[in-house]
């Protein structure tokens, strides 16, 4: 059976393709296309097509094969975005955090599908440049919520206790130690559980509440389909780091289990 992190990590792409195909554009500023841009209509509409059709695949109960299909696709979109659409503004603002975040956003999505490939088929290399990608994503995330600590805590429910800033502070803490607990392999599968949880509380607390508010905004629908796609790339990599985990001692050199303690 697909384990519910791969599935929801595919139903984030569904989403964030359905939401493409309704507005007939790409997701605003987590997929930056110029407007300029040649057929950029038509293309909108295909990446997104591509994005549910291979969601769909990595939910497929029918085999193995059609999953695995599905998650190379979503890791191999995801790093289209990536090279194509994010590393032109780092190029043009390298001394960007905002570039930079934005870049490491989808570069998590490309981890949630090394992560699934690597649970899939039993291989270790994708699974530890998961690991390492999601680390070094993580700490970048916790950078940015320090950087922009403002615009962070204006995000933040006014009715939790302790204020705004000290929720934008914690996550950012969160953040910061989970990054360092994947690279550095001490408690990389707590922290992955950890990630997974904080990552489902925002869908919750912030972006849903933005489609109750104005559920004809497509602002509201992007950030509630990447957050879906991020809370099951994160759980995608927590079950690849308890499966090695769980293989045995013997395996341990060839697992990478040295990352997951």
């Amino acid at each position: 059976m697909v384990p519910v992190g791969i599935r929801l990590y595919g139903l984030g792409a569904i989403a964030l393709g359905a939401v493409g195909i309704v507005w007939g554009d790409f997701a605003l500023q987590w997929q930056p296309v110029a407007p300029w841009f040649p057929a950029r209509t038509v293309l909108a509409y295909i990446f997104a097509a591509a994005l549910v059709i291979a969601g769909a695949c990595a939910n497929d109960a029918r085999g193995r094969r059609e999953t695995v299909f599905g998650v190379t696709a979503l890791a191999l979109l995801y790093t289209v975005v990536v090279i194509f659409m994010h590393a032109p503004l780092i190029i043009q603002h390298p001394a960007s955090i905002a570039a930079w975040n934005g870049a490491a956003e989808q570069a998590t999505l490309v981890a949630g599908g090394l992560a699934s490939y690597a649970w899939l088929t039993q291989k270790s290399q994708p699974g530890k440049a998961a690991v390492n990608l999601m680390g070094m994503c993580l700490v970048m995330f916790g950078i940015a919520h320090f950087i922009y600590l403002d615009f962070t805590a204006s995000m933040v429910p006014g009715w939790l206790p302790g204020g705004q800033k000290f929720w934008a502070a914690a996550t950012g803490i969160g953040h910061l130690a989970a990054g360092v607990a994947f690279l550095t392999g001490i408690k990389s599968r707590l922290a992955a559980v950890c990630v997974t949880a904080m990552f489902g509380s925002f869908s919750i607390l912030v972006h849903l509440p933005l489609i109750l508010t104005d559920a004809k905004a497509h602002m509201g629908w992007v950030m509630n389909a990447i957050n879906l796609a991020l809370t099951g790339a994160a759980w995608a990599v927590a079950t690849y780091i308890a499966s090695v985990q769980k293989a045995p001692a013997a395996a341990t050199p060839a697992a990478g289990v040295t990352m997951a303690r």
